[in-house]
C-alpha cells in the first residue's frame, strides 16, 4: 500500500481498459441529439406557418371548384372571371405557398441543427479544458477528467471541484464544501480516520491531499443524481409531446438562467417564463423513490415542497439581469409582432369589406348558392394576403440573426483566448462600463522571480552569493521554503533549449523555489528527506490567514513550524529575528516599523511582492494544541523578507488605454500590498499622476463604506467607487461588496455594467454577481471557472479587450439587421395595406412576399450578423442598459429609406403602365395571368432591398458604406446570390411567382431604381438628427421613463406615455409599435432560436461540469428600456443636457462622441482628496 500511494496505477493501457470495462468510464452518456426530422416537425409547430398551410390547402381545394350547370361565372361578380383557361391555373398559388412554407421550415430546421451541433462542439471544448492531477507510474500527470479510472490516486488541492467519488488516503487541513449535495453551507473537515469519504461535485475549500478514486461516471454521487434527473425521465419524455428539461442550477452552457425551464411552448413576458414547467418538475420528483427525492432536493431548489407563485418566478428568473440585448430584443419583437397583427387584421377587413360592398351593394348582385365557393375562395385569398403581411411584418429573422451573430462571435472569440460559457455574456461585455481586474497573472505575467531579499540584517538589492550569508540562516531558509510549499509546486527544465525554466503550481512558491536554486541549493533532496506523508500538520493558505504554515517533527521529538506569508502581517507575529550570524535576537515593534519603512516599502514601491519567511520551535512535551491557531501562529522568529517581481505584461498598458478610450473604467482589485499595487497600477496606466483617483486598502475601504453597525451603506459606497482605481489587500468579500455596490448604484443615469476577473474559489460570489465573470483558464480554480461566464484561456487582460470588441460587434450586427429588416417591414406592410384599400389586391403576391421574407430574414441575418469587428468599435462609449436598440440615426435611416421606396413603389403602381407603356395590372380578376406591370413593381422592390442591404452595413451615419465590405466574404456571396436568384425568379418564375419575364430595358430601370438607394443614403446622412423635431419628441421618453430595475409592473404606463408622445408625431408605424401586447408567434420564435437546448442535461458529457454553488445564485429583476432613442440628436444639445445634470462620476465615461474627458478642476481635486488612509492613500491632484 505505501508503494501504491506514491506510485499510483501503471500506465498500462490493458489495465486501464479493464478498469473502464468493469467500473465504467468517468462520463455520463449524453442523450441522442434531435434528428433533423424532429427539428423539421418542431419548425412546423409555428403558429403563423400553420395558418398559412391551412389557408393554402383551402385555397388549393377551392381552386378546382367550378360553378355547376349553366351558371355563368359572370353572374358571380365582375372580379370572379378571368381569361379562358386561366381558371385551371388557380391551384398554382396555393401550391407555391405550400412550397414556400416547406423552404422556410427546412431553413429553420437546418439552422437549429447546425446550432445544436455548434453547442455540442463548445461543450466538448469546455470538457477538454478540465483536467485533474493524478499519480501514474510515480509521476504526477494532468489528465482530462474523463480519463480518470477507479483505483487512480488523485491529488486534490484548494479550489478543486472533485470529478469522482473517493477515499482520502492522505490530507492536510482539508475542508470540503458539500452544500451542492447536502444544502449545508458549513465546510466539512476531512481526515483519514474520522471522515475520509469524498464525493464528486463537492468543492475543496481549504487544504490538500490525495484520494483513491472509488466510483466514476454514472456510479458516482453526481452520476446517480443525474441519472435520476436526466436519463431516468427519458421514457416519460418520449410519451410527452412537448420537450421538458429539469430546472437545474447546474448548467455548463446556458444563455441565461431563465432558459432552464421548458422552452418549447412557453410564453415570455418581460423576460419571465409563464407556463406550467415547475409543476411538471415537481410531479416528476415525486415519482422517484424517497431516497432519490432526498438526494435531488438540494439540486431542485433551496426549499422543499411545492413552491408558491413567487418562488416559481424566482427559479425561472436568470441568475443575473437578462442580458442587455435580450431584454431589448424581446420587448421589440413583441411590439413589432403585435403591430404586424394589427396591420394584417386591418388589411383583411379592408379587403373583405371592399369586396362585399363592391359586389353586393354597388353591383347589386344576389348571393347565389353555386357562387359560394368562389366567394369563399376570394375570402381565403384575402386571408392569405393578411397572413402574408403578418409574415413579412414579424421579424422571424431576429432570433436567427442573434443566434448566428452570437455563434459566429463565440467561435471567433475562442481564437482570441475567450472561451464563452454563457452566450449572453458575449454581448453583455460590449456594454461593460467597468472592469474590476485581478493583478497577478492578468495584468502581470504571473512568472514570479525573487530579485531582492533582506536576510541577516542586510538588504540585498540583488540575490546574494550564498557564501556571503550565515550558514545557519541559509539552512533554515532552504528548509522553510522547500518544506513549507505545496509539493506540487516545482521548477522544471525549460521546454526549449535556452528558454526560461518552467514553473509548475503556485507561482509565488515557484518564485521562492527559484531563490533556492539561485542560492546554489536544491529543494528536492530536502523534500525526499521529508516526504509529504510525514508532514505533521499543515495550515494551508487562505484569504483569512494570508499565510501558510507547516509543522514537522524533529528527530528528538520536538516540533518545528515553518511559516510564510504577507510581510507586514507576518512581521506582526514575529518577536525575534535572525541576526548577522544566524542567531535569534529580539525584534521589537519599533524594529518592525523601521523594517517596514526601510525594506518593505522600498521593495513595494518598485512593484515587488514581499513575502516574509519565519519559523518557530515547540517542545516535545506537552504537545501544543494545534487547533488553537492564534496561539500557534505567534511568537515567530523571522528569517528573511523576499521581494518577488512579477513583471507587467507588455501588451497590458495599451489594452487599458483602449478600455479608457472606449469609456470603460479599469479598477485593480488585489490582495497585494498597497505600495506594490500602486506601483503596478502606474506601470499599467490604470492611474496617472495629476488625476483625481482613490488608491486604498481593504481596511480603509470597509471603514469608508460601513456605518457604525458594520453594515454597508449604498450612500457611503457611492462616495467611494467612482474615484476608486486600486483596492489593495482586499478579501474576496471586499471584491463582492465593491461589485455589488457599483451595480446597485443609482447615482448615475445608466446602470453600470460590471465585468470581474477572478481565479480563486472565494471569487465565486463576485464572479456570479458581476454582469460578466471572467475566470482564469490557467491559474483559475475549478470553482471560479464554474461561477464564470467567460474563461480567459491565456489569463491575459488584453483578451478582455477583445471580448469587449466582439460584444459591441454583436450589438451592432443586430442593429444593422434591425435597420434593414424594419425598413422592409414598414414598406411591405404599407404597400400591402394601401394596395388592399385602393386596388382590392396586394401588389406583392403571397409567394413574392414569402421570397422577400426569405431575403430579408434568413439571408440578411446571415450577411449582416457575420460582419467582423473593427478597432473603431473601441472609440465610442458603451450604449448602456437604458439606451434604446433603435437609435435616432437608425430611425432616420429606416424612415428615410422607407419614404424613398414607397415613392418609387406607388409611382410604379399607379403610373407604371403609362411610364413603360404596358397594360395595367390593377383590378385583375381572380386567377388572371401575371402582369408585366406588377412584375416590375416586385422586381424594383427587391432590387431596392438588395442595395439597401449595403446601406444597412453602417448604423452611425458613416458615409462610406462600402468600407471593409470585402473583409466579409459571406456578405458579398449572399448579395450576389440573391441577385442571381431574383433574375431566375423573374425570368423563369412564371405563374407560381406571379411574374412575367422582363426585357433588358425594364431590368436596367429596376436596377437603376435599386442603385438610387445608395445615392438616397448619402442624402439621408446629410440630414442632421436635430432637424427631425418629431423624432426628438419621441425620444424624450427615454430620458424620463427610466424605470427602477425591480419595478416590473410599470411597463404599461411607459407605453401609454409613449403613445401620447408619438401621436403628436403622426407616425402610423411607431404608434402601432408602442401598443404592447403579447404576440406568441414572435416570442416563441425568439425563444426557440436563442435559448432552446442550451441547458439540457443531455448535452453534458463530463460530470466535472455539473455542480455550481447554489448560494452563488443571485436573482435580479429584468431591466426596462425605451424602444426608440434620439439621445444623440445633435452634439450641441448633448452638451446642454450634460451640463444641466451632474457629470458622470466615472471619469472615463464622461467622454462625449468618443473623446475621453480626463480633466479635473483644481477645486474638485482638492476638495475630494482625503488623506485619511493610514497607508497614505495616493490621491494626487493637479
Amino acid at each position: 500500500m505505501p508503494f501504491y500511494k506514491t506510485l499510483g496505477l501503471t500506465s498500462s493501457q490493458a489495465d486501464l481498459d479493464k478498469r473502464r470495462e468493469v467500473y465504467g468510464e468517468n462520463t455520463i452518456p449524453p442523450k441522442k441529439p434531435k434528428t433533423f426530422l424532429e427539428l423539421v416537425w418542431e419548425a412546423l409547430q409555428d403558429v403563423t406557418l400553420i395558418i398559412l398551410e391551412v389557408a393554402a390547402v383551402v385555397s388549393l381545394g377551392l381552386s378546382f371548384y367550378r360553378p355547376p350547370g349553366d351558371t355563368s361565372v359572370d353572374s358571380c361578380g365582375a372580379a370572379a372571371g378571368g381569361e379562358e383557361g386561366e381558371g385551371e391555373a388557380g391551384w398554382i398559388e396555393g401550391a407555391a405557398i405550400l412550397l414556400s412554407v416547406v423552404c422556410v421550415v427546412l431553413v429553420t430546421a437546418f439552422n437549429d441543427w447546425s446550432k445544436e451541433k455548434q453547442f455540442r462542439g463548445l461543450q466538448s471544448r469546455i470538457q477538454q479544458e478540465q483536467k485533474f492531477q493524478v499519480v501514474r507510474d510515480g509521476q504526477v500527470v494532468q489528465l482530462p477528467v474523463a480519463d480518470l479510472v477507479v483505483g487512480d490516486i488523485a491529488q486534490i488541492k484548494y479550489g478543486d471541484l472533485l470529478p469522482t467519488d473517493g477515499i482520502l488516503i492522505q490530507g492536510n487541513d482539508l475542508k470540503i464544501d458539500e452544500s451542492s449535495l447536502t444544502g449545508e453551507s458549513d465546510h466539512v473537515k476531512k481526515d483519514t480516520e474520522h471522515d475520509p469519504m469524498l464525493l464528486s461535485g463537492t468543492h475543496v475549500m481549504e487544504g490538500s491531499g490525495r484520494m483513491v478514486v472509488t466510483a466514476v461516471g454514472v456510479n458516482s454521487q453526481t452520476g446517480i443524481i443525474f441519472t435520476l434527473l436526466g436519463a431516468g425521465t427519458e421514457e416519460e419524455e418520449l410519451k410527452e409531446k412537448k420537450d421538458h428539461t429539469a430546472s437545474h442550477p447546474i448548467a455548463t452552457i446556458t444563455t441565461d438562467g431563465a432558459s432552464a425551464g421548458n422552452i418549447g411552448n412557453a410564453t415570455l413576458i418581460n423576460g419571465k417564463m409563464q407556463d406550467g414547467n415547475m409543476e411538471i418538475n415537481q410531479t416528476k420528483v415525486k415519482k422517484q423513490d424517497g431516497a432519490a427525492a432526498m438526494e435531488m432536493q438540494p439540486l431542485k431548489s433551496a426549499e422543499g415542497g411545492e413552491p408558491d407563485e413567487k418562488e416559481k418566478r424566482k427559479v425561472n428568473v436568470s441568475k443575473k439581469d437578462k442580458s442587455v440585448l435580450q431584454g431589448k430584443l424581446t420587448k421589440l419583437a413583441v411590439q413589432i409582432g403585435k403591430a404586424g397583427l394589427l396591420m394584417s387584421s386591418i388589411t383583411v377587413i379592408m379587403l373583405v369589406l371592399t369586396f362585399v360592398i363592391d359586389t353586393f351593394v354597388v353591383q347589386g348582385l344576389p348571393w347565389l348558392t353555386e357562387c359560394t365557393p368562389i366567394y369563399i375562395q376570394y375570402f381565403v385569398k384575402f386571408f392569405i394576403v393578411g397572413v402574408t403581411v403578418l409574415v413579412v411584418a414579424v421579424p422571424e429573422g431576429l432570433p436567427l440573426a442573434v443566434t448566428i451573430s452570437l455563434a459566429y462571435s463565440v467561435k471567433k472569440m475562442m481564437k482570441d483566448n475567450n472561451l464563452v460559457r454563457h452566450l449572453d455574456a458575449c454581448e453583455t461585455m460590449g456594454n461593460a462600463t467597468a472592469i474590476c481586474s485581478d493583478k497577478t497573472g492578468t495584468l502581470t505575467t504571473n512568472r514570479m522571480t525573487a530579485v531582492q531579499c533582506y536576510i541577516a540584517d542586510v538588504h540585498h538589492k540583488v540575490v546574494p552569493d550564498p557564501g556571503a550569508l550565515p550558514p545557519k540562516s541559509l539552512d533554515v531558509l532552504m528548509h522553510a521554503i522547500s518544506i513549507n510549499s505545496a509539493y506540487t509546486s516545482k521548477i522544471l527544465p525549460p521546454d526549449v533549449e535556452g528558454g526560461l525554466p518552467k514553473q509548475v503550481g503556485n507561482k509565488t512558491e515557484c518564485g521562492l523555489l527559484g531563490l533556492v536554486l539561485d542560492l546554489k541549493r536544491d529543494y528536492m533532496p530536502i523534500r525526499k528527506q521529508m516526504p509529504e506523508e510525514l508532514l505533521y500538520k499543515v495550515y494551508t493558505f487562505n484569504s483569512a490567514r494570508k499565510s501558510m504554515s507547516t509543522v514537522v517533527k524533529q528527530p528528538d521529538g520536538s516540533y518545528r513550524m515553518y511559516s510564510k506569508g504577507a510581510s507586514e502581517i507576518m512581521l506582526k507575529k514575529c518577536n525575534r529575528i535572525l541576526n548577522e550570524v544566524g542567531e535569534p535576537r529580539v525584534f521589537r515593534p519599533r524594529d518592525r516599523d523601521e523594517m517596514v519603512k526601510k525594506v518593505i516599502e522600498p521593495m513595494a514601491c518598485e512593484g515587488l511582492r514581499t513575502i516574509c519567511v519565519a519559523y518557530r520551535d515547540f517542545p516535545a512535551t506537552p504537545e501544543p494544541l494545534w487547533d488553537e491557531e492564534d496561539l500557534i501562529l505567534n511568537d515567530l522568529i523571522a528569517v528573511s523578507v523576499v521581494g518577488i517581481e512579477d513583471p507587467v505584461r507588455p501588451e497590458v498598458p495599451d489594452a487599458i488605454m483602449k478600455c479608457q478610450h472606449a469609456g470603460i473604467t479599469v479598477r485593480m482589485v488585489t490582495g497585494d500590498n498597497i505600495n506594490t499595487a500602486r506601483a503596478i497600477a502606474i506601470k499599467c496606466g490604470i492611474i496617472h499622476p495629476g488625476e483625481d483617483f482613490l488608491c486604498i486598502d481593504g481596511k480603509e475601504f470597509n471603514r469608508r463604506i460601513r456605518n457604525e453597525k458594520g453594515e454597508v451603506e449604498q450612500e457611503r459606497m457611492d462616495k467611494v467607487w467612482p474615484k476608486l482605481r486600486v483596492l489593495a489587500r482586499s478579501s474576496p468579500t471586499d471584491k463582492h461588496t465593491l461589485v455589488k455596490g457599483i451595480i446597485d448604484s443609482t447615482m448615475v443615469a445608466q446602470r453600470q455594467v460590471v465585468a470581474v476577473t477572478g481565479d480563486g474559489t472565494n471569487d465565486g460570489p463576485a464572479l456570479k454577481k458581476a454582469d460578466v465573470g471572467f475566470a482564469m483558464g490557467i491559474a483559475g480554480t475549478d470553482v471560479a471557472k464554474e461561477a464564470s461566464d467567460i474563461i480567459l484561456t491565456d489569463d491575459n487582460f488584453s483578451s478582455i479587450v477583445k471580448a469587449v470588441m466582439w460584444g459591441r460587434n454583436v450589438y451592432d450586427s443586430i442593429s444593422k439587421f434591425l435597420q434593414f429588416q424594419l425598413t422592409v417591414n414598414v414598406v411591405a406592410v404599407i404597400v400591402a395595406f394601401t394596395g388592399a384599400c385602393v386596388t382590392q389586391d396586394s401588389p406583392l403576391k403571397a409567394v413574392q412576399m414569402l421570397w422577400v421574407n426569405l431575403i430579408m430574414d434568413t439571408f440578411a441575418s446571415l450577411a449582416l450578423a457575420t460582419e467582423p469587428p473593427t478597432e473603431s468599435l473601441l472609440k465610442r462609449r458603451p450604449y448602456g442598459r437604458n439606451k434604446p436598440l433603435i437609435s435616432s440615426t437608425m430611425t432616420k435611416n429606416i424612415l428615410g429609406h422607407a419614404v424613398y421606396q414607397l415613392i418609387i413603389i406607388f409611382t410604379l403602381l399607379f403610373a407604371g403602365e403609362k411610364i413603360f407603356d404596358i397594360d395595367s395590372g390593377r383590378g385583375a380578376p381572380l386567377h388572371s395571368p401575371p402582369s408585366e406591370h406588377y412584375t416590375i413593381v416586385f422586381n424594383a422592390f427587391v432590387m431596392m432591398q438588395i442595395f439597401n442591404e449595403i446601406n444597412a452595413r453602417k448604423i452611425h451615419g458613416e458615409r462610406n458604406v462600402f468600407e471593409g465590405i470585402f473583409r466579409n466574404p459571406i456578405f458579398c456571396t449572399i448579395v450576389l446570390g440573391t441577385i442571381v436568384l431574383q433574375v431566375l425568379i423573374v425570368q423563369l418564375g412564371g405563374k407560381p411567382f406571379s411574374c412575367v419575364a422582363l426585357d433588358i430595358e425594364k431590368w436596367m430601370w429596376c436596377v437603376f431604381l435599386g442603385m438610387g438607394e445608395l445615392l438616397w443614403g448619402q442624402v439621408i446622412s446629410t440630414i442632421p438628427n436635430s432637424g427631425l423635431r418629431f423624432l426628438r419628441r419621441a425620444g424624450q421618453l427615454s430620458q424620463k421613463d427610466e424605470l427602477p430595475e425591480d419595478d416590473v409592473n410599470d411597463d404599461n404606463d411607459e407605453i401609454d406615455h409613449a403613445e401620447r408622445e408619438l401621436r403628436r408625431g403622426q407616425i402610423l408605424w411607431f404608434r402601432g409599435l408602442n401598443r404592447i401586447q403579447t404576440q406568441i408567434r414572435v416570442v416563441n420564435a425568439f425563444r426557440s432560436s436563442l435559448y432552446e437546448g442550451l441547458e439540457k442535461p443531455d448535452s453534458r458529457t463530463s460530470i466535472h461540469n455539473y455542480m455550481t454553488h447554489p448560494e452563488f445564485r443571485i436573482d435580479d429583476a429584468t431591466p426596462h428600456m425605451p424602444l426608440i432613442d434620439t439621445a444623440d440628436l445633435g452634439s450641441a444639445r448633448d452638451h446642454l443636457k450634460y451640463g444641466s445634470t451632474p457629470p458622470s462620476p466615472n471619469k472615463n465615461n464622461n467622454a462625449i462622441d468618443g473623446v475621453v474627458n480626463l480633466a479635473v478642476s483644481e477645486s474638485q481635486s482638492a476638495s475630494s482628496s482625503s488623506p485619511a488612509s493610514p497607508l497614505h492613500s495616493l490621491e494626487t491632484s493637479l
